[in-house]
């Protein structure tokens, strides 16, 4: 049997106007630069720096001799009237107009992966065999190891280089490249790194006993199992302790230490300035933010032509409907501009106020309990706003350039009943840490214990979810003879 119902459901749509919004502020500094040379390039009736000439074309807004349009038509005059838009509108009223524009150069230079394959050239190897060779560098990860087996190397050779070959050629093409420099490129994993460097390394007694260690203890020795090293191998603690001195300063990741390599570090730009003049804190926004764009006179021209004119043809009336979209999108644009600086700086002077103690202080322990949602009440926003501000954004304070996530929070309650930073908690159980004895490394069971003497009652599980979170291991890993 059909029946008919009918049925009332509220829901909430974002205009693809608002998602392009969300999407810019999101954008940290450098980025945002970008998308502003990228909307110049693509829309022409955008335009860049200031207008010198004062609006030529309100004379066309008081005009009584013109036939207005028909509605069907394009209502030209809310374009011209609009076509500039005011420098005010355009500048931050929160730095200096002589803020300098500082641009960080990158050096240039071959890669480690050309590296290698230059250092190759000077090795005799077989014709046939050198385009193996070749292969195997550029199979090499960031960090200097080969990660894959010779199997699937043989496979790949067969696939896509059409060179049918043997696990035994390719592992003596890879002897060859582990020659290469630095020492260790070219391992199958850590053990086979450290062995290959020490292999370089003048023999001495505790080069010899390092080797041995690698060679016949690696899973003690990395587990710091030091009183079975010392059983095993018949030694002193003086001995083992050259031994290990001489592997850690081994480099575990050979090709990290190529200052040319292909991984490019990004250099962070403060998106906002926080200062203390005279005892109180000041912010700014970064100038790069607040771009001068406008509407462009020469599309503004156009539409002077058009409303002149006489006669509206198709073709004219069909290169209106372009100007118009093109005009439509320039304006959005950067009326978008200018709500996403408001954004910006008021969700960064919430934060700021919020956790103003802190920036007073440099001291991480008056960091107060926050989350997005405190921020977001505050300032009627909504939490995902707030989100996109933290977590792309970076902040110059006098303490360094910190990213704006670092100052949220969750908060725990200690024994006197008060309100504290998880943030608090972690400082204090990394400093415990870093003074503890390191030939007995506090145990989590203690360092629970410690930081409930102090006036914090965590457990246990609480403790090792801090420590991992500040990447610390556990006590065995953290023992030193």
């Amino acid at each position: 049997m059909l029946k008919q119902q009918l049925n009332f459901k509220l829901s909430q749509k974002l205009s693809p106007q608002q998602i392009q919004l969300m999407k810019l502020i999101q954008l940290p500094t450098q980025a945002f630069e970008q998308k502003v040379k990228q909307e110049l390039e693509e829309n022409p009736a955008l335009d860049s720096g200031k207008d010198e000439v004062k609006d030529e074309f309100d004379e066309f807004n008081n005009t009584d001799d013109y036939d207005e349009a028909p509605e069907s038509e394009i209502n030209v005059d809310e374009y011209l009237s609009d076509d500039e838009v005011p420098d005010y509108r355009l500048s931050a009223n929160n730095y200096s107009a002589d803020d300098e524009d500082k641009q960080v150069p990158y050096a240039s230079g071959t890669s480690f992966n050309q590296y290698l394959k230059t250092q190759l050239n000077t090795v005799r190897i077989p014709e046939e065999h050198r385009q193996i060779a070749e292969f195997i560098i550029g199979s090499l990860d960031e960090a200097g190891y080969l990660r894959r087996t010779l199997i699937d190397l043989m496979d790949d050779l067969a696939f896509t280089q059409n060179i049918y070959t043997s696990e035994e050629v390719i592992e003596g093409m890879l002897f060859k490249v582990q020659d290469l420099d630095p020492a260790g490129v070219g391992a199958r994993n850590l053990q086979e790194c450290l062995i290959l460097q020490l292999d370089r390394k003048t023999s001495t007694k505790s080069v010899s006993l390092a080797m041995d260690i690698l060679e016949n203890s690696f899973d003690h020795f990395s587990k710091k199992h030091y009183k079975k090293l010392m059983a095993k191998f018949h030694i002193t603690e003086t001995e083992l302790k050259e031994a290990i001195n001489e592997i850690e300063h081994l480099n575990p990741r050979p090709g990290g230490s190529y200052s040319s390599n292909t991984k490019i570090v990004e250099h962070v730009v403060p998106d906002f300035t926080i200062r203390i003049v005279d005892g109180e804190l000041e912010l700014s926004l970064n100038g790069r933010n607040a771009p001068e764009l406008k509407i462009s006179r020469d599309y503004s021209n156009m539409l002077k032509g058009y409303k002149e004119s006489k006669e509206r043809t198709k073709a004219q009336k069909d290169a209106v409907m372009f100007i118009k979209q093109k005009l439509d999108a320039a304006k959005w644009f950067i009326e978008a501009i200018i709500q996403r600086q408001q954004t910006l700086f008021v969700t960064m002077s919430s934060i700021m106020n919020y956790q103003k103690e802190y920036f007073l202080t440099g001291d991480e322990r008056n960091l107060r309990p926050m989350i997005l949602k405190d921020i977001a009440s505050e300032i009627g926003m909504d939490v995902s706003t707030v989100s996109r501000v933290a977590n792309s954004k970076y902040v110059d304070t006098p303490y360094g350039t910190k990213l704006i996530k670092v100052f949220f929070s969750e908060s725990m309650t200690n024994d006197q009943g008060e309100e504290v930073s998880t943030r608090e908690i972690k400082k204090i159980l990394e400093t415990v840490i870093k003074e503890e004895n390191k030939r007995k490394p506090l145990t989590d069971d203690k360092l629970a214990k410690i930081l409930k003497e102090k006036g914090y009652p965590i457990a246990r599980r609480t403790v090792a979810k801090y420590r991992e979170q500040l990447d610390l291991p556990v006590a065995r890993l953290r023992k030193e003879i």
